[in-house]
C-alpha cells in the first residue's frame, strides 16, 4: 500500500483510504456490488458491531463516509488533528476485516433500492447515466454504479466476499492524508493499524470499450420541462490533450456564470434555468457532455443556439486575451479547490492511484499555462464535430 501525506496547520484533519475498483469492475452478474459493499462496511467486523463503528470517530466529533464511482470506492475520514489513531484504526478495520452480517445486508437492499428510485425520480440526475449507457454501449463502464433492483435484491454475503476477494488488493490502495502532523508520525500511525493486514497484489485489467458511435434518442417521460444532454465520448486521464479539454469545458458551459452556452441560453434569451458541460475522464477513455433543461417547445431554438456557439469554438481560435481569461478561470478554480483540505486529501489519493504521483498546483499551473490557441481549437473540432455529437432528450 502507498501512503501520501500533506502537513498543514489547521486543527481538523482528513484521511481516506482510496481503492482501485468501481463498478466497471463487476461482472454482468455483479452489477452493483462495488457500491454495495461501500454501505454495508459499516456494518460490522470482527472486531466491532455497527454502532460501535458508527460511533467510533461520531463520539469525538468526526465524520466517517464512503463514495463509490465508476473506477474507485473511497473511505474517507475528518476529525481533530489528535485522533489521527482512531480514524487509521477505524478505516483499516472496516475495509479488512468487515463481515457482512446477511441481515443487515437484507436491511441495505431496500435503502439501496430506494436510493435507486430516488434517483429515477430526478430525471435531471438520471439523464447522466443513461447518456453514459448510450456512449459506452456493451461495456461495463456504460451500467449506473447503483445497479438495479435485480441484481441488489439477489445479494448474498458470498456474493460481496467473493467480490472483494477478486478485486480489493493492496497494491491497488493509496492512504491520503492532511493534516497537522508531521510525516514521520503519520507513518508511524499506519504502519502500527495497517502493517498486519495481508500483502494482496493484483493487476487491474478493465474491458476496453467497443468503439462509440453517435445516436440521437428521444424518450417521453411525462417530465414538466426536457431535460438534454449532447456529448461525445472523450480523453482519458493519461491523455495530455485532457488539460485543452479542461479549458473548452470551462469555456462551453462550465462553473463559471459567463461561459458560452450558459451566457447565449440563460442570460441573452432566457430559455434555461439549469445548463452545465461536463468533462469525466477515466483511466481509458473519457466522456464530454453539456446539460440542459428547457420548456419543451424551445428545443428547437436551444439546440440552434448550442450549435452556434460549437460552430464558433470549432472555426475560431480564440484571441490572446480570450485564452489567457480562460486560463486564469481554472488556475483560480484549481486553487480555491485546493484551500478545501478535504477536496485536497481525495485529489492527492486519487493521483497517487493513477500516477503513483502527486503534482503541486504549481506543477499543474504549468500544463494549463502552456495550452495555446491551436490546441483548443483541434480539441474543440473532435469533441463538437456534428457527425460524432449523441443527443439523449427526455420530453
Amino acid at each position: 500500500m502507498r501512503l501520501i501525506h500533506r502537513q498543514v496547520k489547521s486543527p481538523i484533519a482528513h484521511c481516506g483510504l482510496m481503492i482501485n475498483t468501481g463498478s466497471r469492475d463487476e461482472e454482468d452478474s455483479e452489477h452493483g456490488y462495488a457500491h454495495f459493499i461501500e454501505h454495508v462496511l459499516f456494518k460490522g467486523t470482527k472486531r466491532r458491531r455497527a454502532y460501535h463503528i458508527l460511533s467510533r470517530l461520531d463520539d469525538v466529533g468526526g465524520d466517517l463516509n464512503a463514495y463509490t464511482t465508476k473506477e474507485e470506492t473511497c473511505v474517507h475520514a475528518s476529525f481533530f488533528k489528535q485522533d489521527y489513531a482512531r480514524a487509521f484504526d477505524l478505516i483499516g478495520d472496516i475495509v479488512f476485516n468487515s463481515t457482512f452480517p446477511q441481515k443487515e445486508i437484507d436491511k441495505e437492499k431496500e435503502v439501496i433500492i430506494d436510493e435507486i428510485n430516488s434517483y429515477k425520480d430526478s430525471p435531471s440526475e438520471w439523464i447522466y447515466d443513461e447518456f453514459e449507457a448510450l456512449v459506452f454501449k456493451g461495456n461495463p463502464i456504460a451500467r449506473p454504479v447503483l445497479g438495479n433492483k435485480k441484481s441488489i435484491q439477489r445479494v448474498q454475503q458470498r456474493d460481496l466476499q467473493q467480490f472483494i476477494a477478486n478485486n480489493y488488493a493492496t497494491n491497488d490502495m493509496v492512504m491520503a492524508s492532511v493534516g497537522d502532523l508531521p510525516f514521520k508520525r503519520v507513518v508511524a500511525y499506519f504502519e502500527k493499524y495497517f502493517e498486519a493486514y495481508p500483502i494482496i497484489e493484483k493487476s487491474t485489467t478493465r474491458k476496453q470499450s467497443n468503439g462509440y458511435q453517435p445516436e440521437i434518442i428521444q424518450k417521453n417521460k411525462k417530465t414538466h420541462q426536457l431535460h438534454c444532454i449532447i456529448g461525445n465520448v472523450s480523453y482519458s486521464l493519461k491523455n495530455d490533450q485532457r488539460y485543452a479539454m479542461y479549458l473548452l469545458n470551462n469555456l462551453i458551459a462550465g462553473p463559471t456564470l459567463n461561459s458560452r452556452v450558459n451566457m447565449a441560453l440563460r442570460e441573452k434569451h432566457g430559455l434555461a434555468y439549469n445548463v452545465e458541460s461536463f468533462f469525466m475522464p477515466y483511466t481509458d477513455t473519457g466522456i464530454f457532455g453539456l446539460y440542459f433543461g428547457a420548456d419543451k417547445s424551445d428545443l428547437p431554438k436551444c439546440l440552434k443556439i448550442i450549435e452556434k456557439e460549437f460552430t464558433k469554438l470549432r472555426d475560431t481560435k480564440l484571441g490572446i486575451l480570450q485564452l489567457q481569461r480562460a486560463k486564469l478561470q481554472i488556475l483560480g478554480q484549481l486553487a480555491i479547490s485546493a484551500e478545501n483540505n478535504e477536496l485536497s486529501m481525495l485529489s492527492m489519493a486519487k493521483n497517487m492511484l493513477i500516477y503513483n504521483d502527486c503534482p503541486g498546483f504549481e506543477e499543474t499551473s504549468k500544463f494549463i499555462r502552456n495550452i495555446n490557441e491551436q490546441e483548443v481549437l483541434e480539441v474543440a473540432n473532435e469533441m463538437l464535430a456534428p457527425d460524432k455529437l449523441s443527443q439523449l432528450i427526455y420530453q
